[in-house]
């Protein structure tokens, strides 16, 4: 039940993305931007120092640069760590544990940890809109995009897009600042996302419409 060793591939090309079936683009008068799980914890899977690792983080970062320079609401989704039993619910079924009660292991990499006054929800299940008022805090702030980012791409980034949907939010996720189990999986959370329920997109896309 732990997480997988993840072995390295590259992060997708502009070229091999799927077809979007919508044509949104990102406003940042109506977007916010989602850092999806970035701790330790699920990063110690992928081999240091190598794609799609590197290329995710540092795309984030990006991401995050430009969008705090242009005011858009940074939000982080965080597991807590030592989650008692009851807490964990189905996912102890599933994936164990989880993240244990380690300082070191619950924090995010520097170059993409939240700043002083950005919002860290406590994630508890797949969607980051379950149980952490994300829906209440894009409806306060008066938003209605979300722009994802982290990882994992076929789990937590798709649900999360899948249920921005269902709640009239555009998603849009960004292929080269997720990463994932395998290129395979990766690929699948694109495809699906694309013809369901998101726009699939690229960092640099993004950052020449703003």
């Amino acid at each position: 039940m732990a997480l997988p060793a993840i072995a390295p591939y590259p992060l997708p090309a502009p070229d091999e993305l799927p077809e979007n079936r919508v044509s949104w683009t990102v406003d940042p008068a109506r977007a916010v931007l989602l850092v999806h799980d970035l701790q330790q914890h699920f990063l110690s899977a992928f081999p240091s120092g190598e794609q799609p690792l590197t290329g995710m983080l540092g795309n984030t970062a990006r991401l995050l640069k430009e969008y705090r320079r242009l005011g858009v609401p940074v939000l982080h989704s965080a597991q807590r760590g030592g989650q008692t039993p009851r807490q964990r619910g189905l996912q102890l079924d599933f994936w164990g544990p989880g993240v244990p009660d380690d300082p070191e292991r619950l924090a995010a990499p520097e170059a993409v940890a939240p700043e002083a006054g950005e919002t860290v929800l406590t994630k508890w299940k797949y969607s980051a809109f379950v149980r952490t008022g994300l829906a209440d805090l894009l409806r306060e702030g008066g938003r209605d995009q979300i722009v994802l980012t982290g990882v994992y791409a076929h789990i937590g980034v798709l649900m999360t897009a899948a249920d921005a949907w269902q709640r009239d939010i555009q998603a849009f996720v960004v292929a080269d600042a997720v990463a994932d189990f395998s290129r395979a999986d990766h690929d699948m959370a694109l495809r699906w996302t694309a013809g369901r329920c998101a726009v699939v997109t690229t960092t640099d896309a993004l950052l020449t419409e703003v």
